[in-house]
């Protein structure tokens, strides 16, 4: 028989283990299946309730917004209306793209204090950093500018309850003098304060291996967007567990990346219309991978 002292001990320390480790507070649970909202971009815009009710009807619990500022708000609507309905959806905005206006460039921090308020609103965990624009991008000097104002964001966030988080494309992976724009992201943030949302779709498509940077990096990729290859074009997107992406190591590895949220997303080749597209990928990863 456990003695009452033995539970609580035990459980205490169950309970630190929790608290110390997101991710392993992550795989204690039934894992969220997220949705980048860029996925139904084409059906947002012309009708946000009824677009959210079927993602939840898909199967997803959380999503990652995008497309705010500061005069159109989301979609047209304000954080708060946006909140309620994904509240009447039983859906969470753990994360958002926000493009910053200008920030990242001359350091205007309108549109970074408006996004800041909207996650908030939102209760969000992460703000994050979709794109850098090519002209910003050209040299190790360009990102190491990029690095700066990054570091600045993610101060301003901590200050507001929020973590910043950057997301990659395959443009990160070419070289410069030797070294990758990634690289400098990776060494030049504070990884106190700057997260990563690993897209593994660009990651491969990019020559790369999700794998090593996770070996290389543990703890750094808080998020994953996870989308398929087609297998025909790999330059176009497919249901997730169609393609040609061996996900199954990829989430295997998970807890080493530090993954505490993931969303799905799929940018193009729908096999039949966007809706069904995303309920066939969140069926194969809750059935396969989680």
């Amino acid at each position: 028989m456990i003695s009452r002292r033995n539970f609580i001990l035990t459980t205490g320390l169950a309970t630190t283990a929790v608290l110390a480790s997101p991710s392993f507070a992550f795989y204690m649970n039934k894992k969220e299946i997220g949705l980048q909202l860029y996925t139904l971009r084409e059906e947002l815009p012309k009708d946000v309730k009824g677009t959210l009710e079927k993602v939840a009807k898909a199967g997803y619990t959380t999503v990652e917004t995008y497309g705010f500022s500061v005069k159109d708000r989301f979609w047209g609507l304000t954080p708060k209306e946006l909140k309620k309905i994904l509240d009447a959806n039983g859906l969470k905005a753990v994360s958002g793209h926000y493009n910053l206006g200008s920030f990242l460039y001359d350091g205007n921090t309108t549109e970074l204090i408006a996004a800041i308020e909207a996650a908030k609103i939102l209760k969000s965990e992460f703000l994050t950093v979709p794109w850098v624009d090519e002209p910003f991008r050209r040299n190790i000097e360009d990102y190491k500018k990029i690095v700066a104002r990054i570091n600045e964001a993610a101060i301003m966030c901590k200050k507001a309850g929020l973590k910043l988080a950057y997301h990659n494309h395959d443009f990160e992976f070419q070289k410069h003098d030797g070294i990758t724009g990634f690289e400098i992201l990776l060494k030049e943030t504070d990884k106190d304060l700057v997260f990563f949302e690993l897209d593994l779709y660009w990651v491969v498509h990019s020559g790369n291996d999700p794998l090593q940077l996770f070996k290389e990096n543990p703890g750094r990729f808080k998020m994953w967007h996870v989308k398929d290859k087609d297998k025909n074009n790999n330059d176009l997107n497919t249901e997730v567990g169609s393609g040609t992406i061996d996900f199954k190591p990829l989430f295997a590895a998970a807890k080493q990346s530090g993954m505490v949220h993931f969303f799905v997303e799929q940018e193009n080749n729908f096999a039949s219309n966007s809706f069904d597209s995303i309920k066939t990928s969140c069926d194969f990863i809750s059935k396969n991978l989680i």
